[in-house]
């Protein structure tokens, strides 16, 4: 199975993601393939941009949907925005790699090019040993998802499922819609905070292989807002 490395925006050792101002995103993706293969190097939010940033920058822009994920024990939510009106889609009863495909098959149905999965964190700060499983779920997510050019984030979701609670008791949601919804609830609840953030603080899954990154870099075949048709990096 595929590796992945994480590439977190807060801090600037290799492989980090960081905001370079004052660049143009498209200069910076005029790279040649001989270079990517030589050497693993930094890439910027300037070269792979979250959607949360791009609708920050352009409040009309209209690309593709991001799909919040919302990984438990035994369940995972799964919530849909562009940025605005994030709404709740579904709960699943999957693992392992049944999981990751039907993650993928979604995210093809529901023109999805960028997944948000929750990151367990204590109330500490400090990430938990679920923490741990949520990175190698996501390392192999981000791997297959790079061969449609779709990137996987990692969100700090600290506090989202008592949110999601509250939210759903507020709307009168009964008990026992509250135990079947609660999962997908949580996971709109991580995107509305990447989204009010701007995707500051994300994590971008980044996957060793230096192809990979290229499809990355490039983005969906349809991405034609930010990348031009005849782009030859």
């Amino acid at each position: 199975m595929a590796k992945a490395m994480v590439v977190e925006f807060r801090v600037l050792p290799p492989m980090t993601c960081v905001l370079v101002k004052d660049i143009n995103p498209l200069a910076s993706l005029q790279l040649s393939s001989a270079h990517l293969r030589t050497r693993i190097r930094a890439v910027s939010l300037n070269e792979i941009l979250p959607n949360a940033l791009r609708r920050k920058h352009n409040p009309q822009w209209t690309g593709g949907f991001s799909l919040g994920v919302d990984l438990g024990m035994s369940r995972t939510g799964l919530a849909l925005s562009k940025g605005f009106s994030v709404r709740p889609l579904s709960v699943l009863k999957l693992r392992g790699q049944k999981l990751e495909l039907q993650l993928l098959e979604i995210a093809g149905r529901e023109e999805v090019d960028e997944f948000i999965i929750g990151l367990p964190i204590s109330d500490d700060g400090k990430e938990t040993p679920q923490s741990n499983k949520v990175r190698s779920v996501a390392g192999r997510l981000a791997a297959r998802a790079a061969e449609r050019g779709w990137r996987v984030y990692l969100q700090d979701e600290h506090g989202t499922s008592e949110e999601a609670l509250s939210l759903m008791i507020d709307m009168g949601h009964s008990k026992s819609a509250r135990q079947n919804r609660i999962d997908a609830y949580a996971a709109m609840m991580v995107l509305e905070r990447y989204f009010s953030m701007a995707g500051q603080g994300a994590e971008l899954v980044l996957p060793k292989q230096l192809e990979l990154q290229e499809k990355l870099l490039r983005g969906p075949p349809k991405d034609a807002d930010f990348f031009p048709e005849d782009f030859d990096g």
